[in-house]
């Protein structure tokens, strides 16, 4: 979701060997999470690219990311922190919220049958 593309930048980012990463990428391909398309530069190499799917997926690696800058480094280590482009501030901590705009809490929240909860048009 950074500009990572190519299988080789993937390793040297993540540090991880060939045959996991292979696996791992052949995966989110077969989920249709990432596609394969030629690469951008006209090589002969190939890219990933997110797909739609993909895309989607951008709020929970947001809040995975806050969460691992929040609780994964001992206080006053240095590490990167997740920044929007045209500010270059960090971004504001992602909130579970009602229809209506409300903060909720764990506590706050139930599961039920879609078929039970009443129809809302969601803009």
């Amino acid at each position: 979701m950074l500009g990572v593309k190519r299988f080789s930048e993937f390793q040297r980012r993540l540090g991880m060997a060939k045959n996991i990463l292979t696996a791992r990428l052949k995966r989110l391909v077969a989920a249709e999470i990432l596609r394969v398309v030629p690469a951008s530069d006209g090589s002969a190499y190939s890219e990933y690219e997110l797909t739609k799917k993909g895309e989607a997926l951008l709020p929970i690696m947001v809040a995975l990311r806050q969460w691992g800058e929040q609780f994964m480094f001992p206080s006053g280590q240095q590490h990167s922190i997740l920044v929007d482009k045209k500010h270059r501030r960090r971004l504001a901590k992602l909130e579970v919220k009602s229809v209506d705009g409300e903060p909720l809490g764990i506590g706050d929240l139930d599961l039920a049958m879609d078929s039970n909860v009443a129809k809302i048009a969601h803009n």
